[in-house]
């Protein structure tokens, strides 16, 4: 996809770890059913619906990401799969088992669950080593001292294990909260935001290094973010909630260019929509001829989703358009062109090229793939 970052090597060290318990992590991996199912998840609050008839699954080693803007339930539904709220409708199901469904349920303790929280929640009165080591209590002592050593080492904190919280970077801190989450092996790790908190490089670099070792570890995640470029970096698939409904669910690539709904559409990034006539070969525009495969009727009209990569913007004296608005977004600079209907359309140059404002220009369609289009009747 144009414009994703590209996944590095990075210094967090990620190997397989032994734990105690019912078996290695490897042989739960052989298991058929879904490491997490959401089965007709409802959930209100003094009558108002967060969360409404979610139905999902994660397999066993997947990084799942929740993506929506704020209020749309993402929240809510990691609470209610660690066990920490309870579903008015339907069932939570980890690894087979049931653990929530309607007064059968399952105490968040006995759950394998871990959850790590958008600012750490560390305790400030422990270390390092005695945060991390703070879900193992009911481990043997030398098995317990192990497993810290192991999770220390593993997110290339060892040397810092007598620190106290306060004593920390950010992103020391969330190595810790992130290791702490990971000791006790769970089956399923929640994530809440967790690099909200950071400055955009940290983020960047965070966000890499904690996705590189989960995979490579085979953590089963479920990742929740309202940041559209994190989600499509993070996710080896993306379930965009809105206002408490699964708007769709999909690899990144599918999310972004293959959106279910104008939600969607809208959500990922600068999106514009230009009217569309359907002839037997594609689409008439404003812009030109758009060829096409078609399912709707010949002379019917559809809204085109146009993102501004798919444009090129050539500068024309006798150009139709016009730049009305322009934003340097330091690779490029992203504009807002008026096309000749009225319609304002989303465009980008790079950054050698500043087209001003008032600057008459010719737009062009250069997609390089089939675009998206919704009826004009909004179904």
């Amino acid at each position: 996809m144009r414009g994703m970052s590209v996944r590095k090597e990075l210094p967090i060290q990620a190997r397989r770890t032994s734990v105690p318990g019912d078996g290695s992590w490897a042989a739960a991996m052989k298991e058929q059913s879904p490491a997490l199912a959401v089965e007709g998840v409802t959930k209100c609050y003094n009558g108002v619906v967060a969360v409404k008839g979610l139905t999902f699954t994660v397999q066993p080693g997947e990084l799942m990401v929740l993506v929506g803007p704020s209020g749309c339930g993402k929240t809510t539904v990691l609470r209610l799969i660690a066990g920490l709220e309870h579903p008015d409708e339907g069932r939570v199901i980890l690894a087979g088992q049931c653990v929530s469904e309607g007064k059968s349920v399952v105490p968040p303790e006995h759950r394998r669950v871990s959850l790590m929280f958008q600012d750490y929640a560390l305790f400030p009165h422990l270390t390092v080593a005695e945060n991390v080591a703070f879900g193992l209590k009911r481990w043997p002592r030398a098995r317990r001292e192990e497993r810290v050593r192991e999770m220390l080492e593993m997110v290339s904190l060892s040397h810092l294990a007598t620190r106290y919280p306060h004593e920390l970077s950010g992103g020391e801190q969330q190595r810790v909260a992130l290791a702490r989450a990971l000791a006790p092996n769970p089956r399923l790790l929640l994530l809440d935001e967790p690099f909200s908190n950071l400055d955009i490089t940290l983020r960047v670099q965070m966000r890499e290094e904690i996705r590189d070792l989960l995979k490579a570890l085979h953590i089963t995640a479920l990742f929740v973010t309202h940041d559209q470029e994190e989600a499509l970096f993070m996710g080896d698939r993306l379930a965009v909630l809105h206002r408490g409904r699964l708007e769709q669910i999909g690899p990144p690539e599918e999310i972004y260019h293959r959106p279910a709904t104008r939600f969607v559409a809208t959500f990922f990034g600068p999106t514009s929509f230009i009217r569309a006539t359907v002839t037997p070969n594609g689409l008439h525009t404003e812009l030109g001829f758009l060829p096409q495969r078609m399912s709707a009727s010949v002379g019917s009209e559809v809204d085109v989703l146009i993102r501004p990569d798919d444009v090129e913007l050539v500068p024309d004296e006798k150009g139709t358009a016009r730049v009305v608005k322009r934003r340097f977004l330091g690779m490029h600079h992203l504009y807002d062109v008026l096309l000749p209907s009225g319609r304002t359309l989303s465009g980008m140059s790079r950054h050698v090229h500043a087209y001003p404002v008032g600057m008459r220009v010719r737009v062009v369609l250069r997609p390089g793939h089939e675009l998206r289009w919704f009826p004009v009747d909004g179904k």
